[in-house]
């Protein structure tokens, strides 16, 4: 290698060095981070109980009602919502059970009532019939709401999911019971 070259790659390294670091001082001159007025970082209130609980919209133990969202849902939303449930249940008339219970005529009607499926002894006692808010508590978080159900599914979050969904369970019925 001659000297020429070895000038060019020196040269080129010194003007690399130069380059990062006259960019990093002027970062620094454009962006004062020693200022108290600019916070870098989102502050995070921790009570100081030691007892951290995260913040909900929801109560603990209660959801906004389902019957004030059920006027305004879709039967095709909550069709291709079904296609979740479509793996464990069907809702066809005198449809076979699956991993779970057919949910043809669903709606208003009394919990773990579908011959020939096996319930878990915790919903079988459970008792009541599945109104439209039964239907909209158990469908936000099933292991919660019914502990010990053999149903495997980690729940709706959104009200409106949920409301489509329970609108469509509805209509798969010979004679759906009317809206709240």
């Amino acid at each position: 290698m001659s000297g020429l070259e070895v000038n060019k790659i020196l040269a080129s390294i010194i003007l690399a060095i130069l380059v990062v670091t006259i960019i990093s001082n002027l970062g620094d001159i454009i962006i004062d981070i020693d200022k108290d007025e600019i916070e870098t970082a989102y502050k995070i209130d921790i009570p100081e109980s030691g007892e951290f609980k995260p913040s909900t919209n929801i109560e603990e133990g209660a959801l906004e009602p389902i019957s004030l969202i059920l006027a305004n849902s879709s039967l095709d939303k909550g069709q291709k919502i079904f296609k979740k449930c479509s793996a464990c249940h069907t809702y066809v008339k005198e449809g076979a059970n699956k991993v779970g219970p057919n949910l043809w005529n669903l709606v208003d009607s009394p919990k773990a009532n579908v011959e020939g499926y096996a319930y878990s002894k915790e919903l079988a006692k459970f008792g009541g019939k599945w109104s439209y808010e039964e239907l909209s508590q158990f469908l936000y978080k099933p292991k919660e709401y019914i502990k010990g159900t053999k149903m495997n599914f980690s729940g709706l979050k959104k009200a409106q999911d949920r409301a489509n969904l329970i609108l469509f369970l509805r209509e798969q019925s010979d004679n759906p019971i009317p809206l709240p």
